[in-house]
This record gives structure tokens, C-alpha cells and sequence, in this order.
């Protein structure tokens, strides 16, 4: 594996109002998803995932997607992502308003049936009208390739299969950045390096990291990624993070954990980890949960003067 060479800077997407609060019971309002985007951009965060337009009625936590976009602050210089599953979901996030979408497309059929109700050549021909639709409006699409290092139903998902779906998402799609997401969190280091390594070799376009905290290999598997040539990485804050139709997929790599860790390195994210902790624990009490992150636990190293 190579070594990483710092300083350079990393970017990070944060996901907490998306998939950080995407599958908790206890139901969020608006006004705190709105207070919650409004306090990731003041503590650094310049990308940020806040909506999905999906069925209600399978993620209720979502329902309000329309509405939270419509009060998002416009002015602050933040990027607003909407994550999508399908052409309806890409007319919706155009109406919304969003700067940015992100298509999931499932690597293995039985993932895709359980998320999506779908298959994985289904959602490659979806895949170029959501490509269509977005270019039409002239907004980024990123394609998440979900299920990338292992899926809760198939078990192991080979490289092969991986960059098989990715190469026919690069080929259908007008893409400005192409993630691989270890959905389930069971991926290891040597794994996340090889696939992102391979793919690295193989396109130009952007590579992105959604690295799940489950069996408590994320933060190694950013370094394998980051070697491999990774320059863009999901994180929540408090950790939170999981998806209804993934059983066992636990939080998130922690915002906190992640900007500490790469700030240690010299590696500038723009973010303030200490006020990424509060926002956790803000954050994690709203839903009725402990903050899962490192920092909330330990704090941060070295102490401030």
C-alpha cells in the first residue's frame, strides 16, 4: 500500500441530515434539520447531502425533503446535495432546487430489490435518464455505487462485480463523481485500496468514499482509500448513520473522528472538529441516542492551550 503524503486538502461531504438521520425512529423536525444544516455550515462544511426524494412511506424521516430545501440558507456558500433512487426522485430534486444530485445504483441485485425494488440493469438504463434529467438542469451527478465491498444479502461482492457496475455507470452516464460505498461497513483496508486503486487507474473522474463505522474499520479504510488516490469522504456528525433496507448497517464514519484524524495528518478540511463533537451530541439527543464517535468520548488530542 502506498503511503499518503500530506498536506493536501480533502474534501467532505457531510451527510448527517441524509443518512445520518435517514433511519432513526424518533422523528425530526424541519426546524432542527434546518438548524442542523445551518450549524454544519458554520462549523466548516461545504458540502452537504440534506435530502433524499424517496417514498415517504418507506422513510418517513425523509418525507419533508421539499420542505427543507426550500429553507436551506442559499447565501452561505454551501453546497446542497439531494440523493436520489430513480427518474421520479430526479424530476423532484430539479423542482427542489438542489446544487447537486446523487444517484444510488446497487452493485448486486438483491440489494437493488430491497432498496430500490429493482435491478441492477434496471437502474443502469434509469441511470441515463437521471443523467439526462440532471444535465438538463445543469447540476452534478454523482453515482454512489451502494453495496460496493459486501452486501447484507449476496455476502461478499468480488472487485470484479464492483467495477463491472461502475464501468457501464461511466459509460451510460455524464458523471462528475463516481462513490463507492461500503453500505454495511464490512469492508477492510487491503480491499477499500485494491477496488479504489483499480478503479483510480481506470477513470479521471472523481472518486468518492461512503465508509460505514460497523466493525470499526472506516477510519483505517480512509487511509487505504486516500492511497489509493480517494480525495472526497462521507461523514456524519455524533456517527449517526444507517439504511432501512441494510440490515446491520450501523452510523457512519464520524465527522469529528475524520477531520481530528486528518487535521492530525496536516491535511486541511475546513472544518472544526471540537464544534463537530457539540453538534453531535445536539444532534444525537434530538433522536434519542449517544453520539458514537470517538471524539464525543475522549475529546480532542492535544487539549487546547
Amino acid at each position: 500500500m502506498n503511503h499518503v503524503q500530506a498536506p493536501r486538502p480533502v474534501s467532505i461531504v457531510d451527510v448527517s441530515p441524509r443518512d445520518g438521520l435517514q433511519n432513526e425512529k424518533v422523528p425530526v423536525s424541519t426546524e432542527d434539520k434546518l438548524r442542523l444544516i445551518n450549524e454544519l455550515i458554520s462549523l466548516g462544511a461545504r458540502r452537504i447531502e440534506a435530502v433524499s426524494f424517496v417514498n415517504p412511506r418507506k422513510v418517513p424521516q425523509m418525507a419533508d425533503a421539499d420542505a427543507v430545501m426550500a429553507g436551506v440558507p442559499r447565501e452561505a456558500g454551501a453546497s446542497f446535495i439531494g440523493l436520489v433512487l430513480n427518474t421520479k426522485g430526479a424530476v423532484r430534486a430539479v423542482d427542489a432546487g438542489v446544487d447537486e444530485m446523487n444517484y444510488v445504483l446497487p452493485v448486486t441485485d438483491a440489494f437493488a430489490a430491497a432498496n430500490q425494488k429493482t435491478t441492477v440493469a434496471a437502474a443502469l438504463d434509469s441511470l441515463e435518464e437521471v443523467s439526462s434529467i440532471a444535465a438538463g438542469a445543469s447540476i452534478p451527478l454523482t453515482v454512489t455505487a451502494a453495496v460496493a465491498f459486501g452486501c447484507p444479502y449476496q455476502g461478499d461482492v468480488p472487485k470484479e462485480q464492483t467495477l463491472a457496475v461502475v464501468r457501464s455507470a461511466l459509460q451510460r452516464g455524464a458523471l462528475a463523481e463516481i462513490a463507492l460505498a461500503d453500505t454495511i461497513g464490512c469492508a477492510v483496508p487491503w480491499q477499500v485500496g485494491d477496488v479504489f486503486g483499480e478503479l483510480r487507474s481506470e477513470t479521471d473522474v472523481q472518486l468518492r468514499a461512503h465508509l460505514h463505522e460497523t466493525r470499526h474499520t472506516a477510519l483505517a479504510n480512509t487511509y487505504a482509500a486516500m492511497a489509493a488516490g480517494v480525495g472526497v469522504f462521507d461523514s456524519a456528525v455524533g456517527g449517526l448513520g444507517g439504511c432501512p433496507f441494510a440490515p446491520g448497517a450501523a452510523g457512519n464514519i464520524s465527522t469529528e473522528d475524520l477531520v481530528w484524524m486528518l487535521e492530525r495528518a496536516g491535511f486541511s478540511t475546513s472544518i472544526d472538529p471540537v464544534a463537530a463533537t457539540e453538534l453531535g451530541r445536539w444532534i444525537c439527543a434530538k433522536v434519542e441516542t449517544a453520539p458514537r464517535s470517538g471524539l464525543a468520548g475522549a475529546g480532542v488530542f492535544p487539549k487546547a492551550a
